[in-house]
């Protein structure tokens, strides 16, 4: 590239929006600024009544463009290399379901007075699990008239996706549903948004939302199709032609910025917006991803990406987050599986349970860290907020097995450490014995920076290398990097997403091997983890189980660690 460019990417997570400008030469962050949701607790909007329901207030989403991009851009100046006439691109990123009901003006019916304090009108946030029986009747139904809605997303529909949410809004609070004059997904909103849409119908949506949460595929003609969807309810049927009809891989342009929102960012007007697409997904652009390589975005909850050459069929593999052509990079099946709480179980342990605070994540994780694997005689299962894959089900609870009176706080943090590392596994496993084959993880996040503890486990229970992410926000460098595509090699971006990575994305130095001594123990507390996993869980085809003797063996280990430790 033969002048300096940059790109804007754009991270909406679960409690903030993060702004990046990104040098398209080597994918230096030149600044960056976060706006945090100030709507309800941590940007969520909460009912004590029902743990289930988590919503945000649309208003916060426009709140943070207006605040952390002209932010971001103005801390840019201060580099010598910067000026606003170089910025080619924006991209964004968001979580994900999270769909926005709208109405035929595009506008979030949640900012209309008239529904302001109704949760149902606001955006339905990813972790928003209300829908489980509504989940429960989707998989039922397709299992029974459509089963190839099901093969390419694992076989189970999730409370977390799209239609659950549409479909419990239509149960809980039919006048928001009657309202309604289309849904939107968060990832699509937003560059509509910046795009000046005002017409759903004129939103350009992401194939990365439609194909992993709304059931959508070319294989039949888009949507769940209006037979389908009046065995639901005819209701639906009737939404489906006021959603959309087609969704785009991420080298398409969702639009191009308005001279709104060019005035506020004080940027040129026409410029491309890349395709919304989830965080998990861009963030694996971001991390490097590569056939045979996971991607792991480490946060409140895992995200796992792998990616398929969309050569050949997609691969099946069951109790996943779906395989979709297209929704991480054109020309690969973006494979997503994940685990629904892992920070957030840390969370929960540390400053719900213990009372503590950050000071406390430090110094368990200091004792913890003192501790040899299966030393603590526990073993938990990882499910506090349900299981995301393998076995999709919401209403799954936690579980610690071993407690005694002598008992430690940092025994059992570094329990839950390693039932997400145990989760993880489980993953991987399904993963390669389908045909999607894993040669190397790369995590990301602020657990895999921060926390060697954290990160050693996992190497020793997945028995791979951890590598981490050479960006400390690679969805948002990913958003960057697909604006750059979208933007193209002649305005000084690129013409394709291999190109842009390599220029763009690199690993750490850090990186934690696995030990061969932990690894042995962790493959029995493993096998122990499996039995109550399968057995709890539900599993067709479970594991053999010894539940008599399950605690004499998890307790023959903590002996034997506990000798090892004193030797």
């Amino acid at each position: 590239m033969a002048a300096r460019s940059f790109t804007l990417g754009l991270d909406f997570g679960t409690g903030s929006v993060r702004a990046l400008v990104v040098d398209c030469a080597d994918g230096r962050i030149l600044a960056q600024s976060v706006f945090d949701f100030p709507t309800g607790q941590g940007g969520v909007i909460v009912d004590a009544r029902d743990p289930h329901l988590a919503r945000q207030n649309p208003a916060d989403y426009l709140a943070g463009l207006r605040t952390a991009v002209p932010n971001a851009l103005d801390l840019a100046q201060r580099d010598a290399s910067f000026s606003r006439e170089r910025v080619i691109g924006i991209g964004v990123d968001t979580t994900g379901s999270t769909p926005i009901p709208v109405d035929a003006a595009m506008r979030p019916l949640a900012l209309d007075p008239k529904w302001s304090s109704n949760p149902a009108a606001h955006a339905w946030l990813w972790k928003d699990h209300t829908g489980a029986d509504e989940a429960a009747a989707i998989t039922r139904i397709a299992r029974e008239h459509a089963p190839e809605y099901l093969a390419v997303i694992g076989g189970t529909y999730s409370s977390e996706w799209f239609w659950s949410k549409i479909c419990r809004c239509l149960k809980a609070a039919p006048d928001v549903f009657d309202a309604a004059a289309s849904w939107v997904e968060l990832a699509d909103y937003i560059p509509a948004v910046l795009a000046g849409v005002t017409s759903p119908a004129a939103a350009r949506r992401g194939v990365c939302a439609a194909g992993h949460k709304a059931m959508y595929s070319e294989a039949w003609g888009g949507l769940p199709s209006a037979a389908f969807l009046t065995r639901l309810d005819p209701k639906l049927a009737a939404l489906r032609g006021r959603l959309f009809d087609n969704a785009w891989p991420s080298d398409r342009p969702a639009g191009t910025l308005s001279a709104e929102w060019a005035s506020v960012f004080g940027l040129t007007a026409g410029l491309p917006i890349a395709m919304g697409a989830f965080d998990a997904h861009y963030g694996a652009v971001g991390a490097g991803i590569t056939t045979g390589t996971l991607v792991k975005i480490i946060g409140t909850s895992t995200c796992d990406i792998a990616i398929a050459p969309a050569t050949g069929a997609a691969p099946d593999v069951p109790g996943i987050c779906g395989t979709v052509n297209g929704s991480v990079m054109p020309g690969y099946y973006g494979v997503e599986a994940g685990q629904s709480a892992v920070g957030d179980l840390l969370r929960w342990w540390v400053e719900v349970v213990c009372g503590g605070d950050e000071a406390t994540h430090a110094a368990l994780t200091a004792e913890a860290s003192r501790l040899a694997p299966g030393e603590s005689g526990l073993v938990a299962l990882d499910w506090n907020n349900g299981n995301r894959t393998i076995l999709v089900d919401p209403r799954l609870t936690g579980l610690i097995v071993g407690q005694t009176l002598h008992t430690t706080r940092a025994e059992i943090y570094r329990a839950l450490i390693e039932a997400t590392a145990f989760g993880a596994r489980a993953i991987v496993e399904r993963l390669n014995a389908n045909g999607v084959a894993i040669e190397r993880v790369i995590s990301c996040g602020g657990i895999a920076e921060k926390n060697p503890l954290f990160m050693q486990i996992y190497a020793d229970v997945l028995g791979y290398p951890m590598l981490i992410a050479g960006s400390p926000q690679t969805p948002a460098l990913g958003s960057a990097i697909a604006a750059a595509v979208t933007a193209g090699a002649k305005a000084g971006g690129y013409d394709d997403f291999e190109s842009a990575q390599r220029c763009m994305t690199r690993v750490a130095d850090t990186s934690y091997q696995p030990n061969p001594k932990s690894r042995r123990v962790y493959d029995e507390l493993y096998g122990l983890y499996r039995e109550l996993h399968d057995a709890f869980g539900g599993m067709a085809q479970p594991a053999p189980a010894n539940f008599p003797t399950l605690m004499k063996r998890l307790l023959a280990i903590r002996e034997r660690a506990h000798g090892d430790h004193r030797s």
